[in-house]
């Protein structure tokens, strides 16, 4: 599966794959120097002198690019999975003091080496699943100081293992507690944004993205606006986690803006689907937090691609709502729950989900020039691939030309 061709999947396209039989991926140097059947690929002279490593018939792939994770916090969130199965919702739990302020308290415990140790551990696993970039965001720390411990190890992060990751400043990702509940608390916390977080983060070029979580409990379509204006200025383009508890206009905000992404959607109305539809944000897709949380309203994915929206899919990997790294298992997620097509779903994690992070000229497809990002699973169909829920079927995965994870029978 080659998903060469220009421009994001959209529509009708997003089941287009370029699927190649019997095909070939020529790497020089990290990169993809050519692409195409074995036949057309052995026969030019720069193949010949080549190593080669024969797949033996197995699916390749571009190595998935999961556009929507949390990669560093302390601690799982357990003790609440048990709240949430007793019958306690997402936001009762929070107003108790669990939910992201929980994680917040543990992350600002947590020592840089700790969470270090923890985030390698998660990298090894999503490499093992056949992801080979992935954007990481803070809003465990809501302060100046535990913000900047967590966007200085996605730098760290990055440079000591093969991954790529694509660093993003969430710090409105909810009040916290020292200034909630008291006369002008979030506009206090905005300034310590503005003021404090954000310079730091430009001079120091830790991230490339700013979030905010706009919606019910958390911040305003205006202070989502404010927040996001103020990144930009520090040159961090938006992004906007959307409409997933209630609808807000986040949406909206989100194509005003011109955000990379609006991320979630569960709540999206029609007239918000109509201008996705029309615009270059991409719509991401979350599957997995509303399995976790056991809710029965998924985001609207059909109705999303029917109006020509830029639909993709991430894990949302975080200790509260998606505790996976499994971009397979959001594939299964996506086809039984979402009844996206396995092409689809494939095209969706990993072209479209490049465009999510603006690297689409770099990763997302196998085409020429691009990195050696490739993904190979154990399965005689690609459909095979999310028909497989919950295992993993990934042989081996590939980071700019070089094995990065292999199954036992796998040549390294």
């Amino acid at each position: 599966m080659t998903l060469r061709g220009s421009g994001p999947r959209r529509g009708s396209s997003l089941s287009n794959l370029g699927l190649v039989k019997d095909g070939a991926v020529l790497v020089r140097d990290g990169l993809i120097a050519a692409v195409g059947t074995r036949a057309e690929v052995e026969k030019l002279p720069e193949a010949r002198a080549a190593e080669r490593l024969d797949l033996d018939g197995r699916v390749a792939l571009p190595g998935f690019v999961d556009s929507h994770t949390h990669l560093v916090h302390a601690e799982s969130r357990a003790e609440e999975y048990e709240l949430k199965i007793a019958g306690a919702s997402y936001e009762e739990i929070a107003r108790k003091g669990g939910g992201i302020l929980n994680s917040v308290k543990k992350l600002r415990a947590a020592t840089s080496e700790g969470l270090k140790k923890r985030a390698h551990a998660a990298l090894k696993e999503f490499a093992a699943h056949g992801t080979t970039t992935l954007e990481a965001k803070s809003g465990y720390g809501l302060d100046v100081a535990s913000e900047l411990k967590i966007l200085r190890l996605h730098k760290e992060l990055a440079a000591e293992q093969p991954l790529g990751i694509v660093s993003t400043f969430l710090g409105a990702h909810m009040v916290p507690a020292e200034f909630r509940g008291k006369t002008g608390g979030a506009e206090r916390y905005i300034q310590l944004i503005e003021q404090k977080m954000l310079p730091h983060i430009g001079e120091g070029r830790l991230a490339e993205f700013c979030d905010v979580f706009c919606d019910r409990g958390a911040f305003t379509v205006e202070q989502s606006k404010r927040v996001l204006q103020a990144g930009r200025q520090w040159g961090l383009e938006p992004r906007v986690h959307a409409e997933q508890l209630s609808r807000t206009g986040a949406t909206r905000l989100a194509i005003l803006l011109r955000a990379a992404s609006c991320d979630h959607l569960e709540k999206v109305n029609k007239s918000d689907i109509v201008a996705l539809g029309k615009s270059e944000t991409v719509a991401t897709l979350l599957p997995g937090c509303d399995f976790h949380l056991g809710l029965k309203q998924y985001a609207p994915a059909r109705a999303l691609i029917e109006a020509g929206a830029i639909v993709s899919l991430a894990t949302d990997y975080n200790p509260g709502t998606s505790p996976t790294l499994s971009m397979p298992m959001i594939l299964s997620l996506a086809c039984t729950q979402l009844r996206m097509t396995p092409a689809e779903a494939i095209a969706a994690a990993t072209i479209n989900a490049a465009h999510a992070l603006r690297q689409e000229k770099s990763i997302g497809s196998l085409d020429v020039g691009k990195k050696a990002d490739i993904s190979v699973f154990e399965v005689a169909d690609y459909r095979e691939i999310p028909y497989y829920f919950g295992v993993n079927h990934c042989w081996m995965t590939v980071k700019r030309g070089r094995v990065i994870h292999a199954a036992e029978q796998a040549p390294i």
